[in-house]
């Protein structure tokens, strides 16, 4: 599987930016969830652009710093996990990935540490 179809279905909002913030790819679901912004007219934008602030400042420093941030929300009553981290091509720092995925309201918890 090395032309990454899944991604295309894959029930989660995917959206990949270069390191100066041009969103190069989002995913169907993405499209969904940014479509009062402008869904898969996004592409080819730059994503500093489709933030107001404090939230374009926060993210224009992710992306020079290239550190990942984590954080849940929720929208629409529903509980979301956003995951924004750097992607590299090469070695070579190449801009983010932003995942968005719903949080089950009954989500089980596994400790894998514990010993019995």
């Amino acid at each position: 599987m090395s032309d990454h179809s899944w991604i295309k279905e894959f029930p989660g909002a995917i959206t990949v930016c270069d390191e100066r913030g041009k969103i190069l790819a989002m995913n169907e679901q993405a499209f969904e969830t940014f479509a009062e912004f402008g869904g898969a007219a996004l592409v080819g934008r730059n994503v500093l652009d489709c933030h107001p602030e404090p939230a374009r400042t926060k993210l224009d420093e992710m992306l020079r710093a290239g550190r990942t941030n984590v954080y849940t929300i929720l929208k629409k009553g529903k509980k979301k996990l956003v995951y924004q981290s750097p992607w590299y091509e090469n070695g070579q720092y190449a801009g983010f990935v932003e995942m968005v995925l719903v949080i089950p309201e009954a989500l089980p918890h596994f400790d894998r540490d514990a010993r019995a």
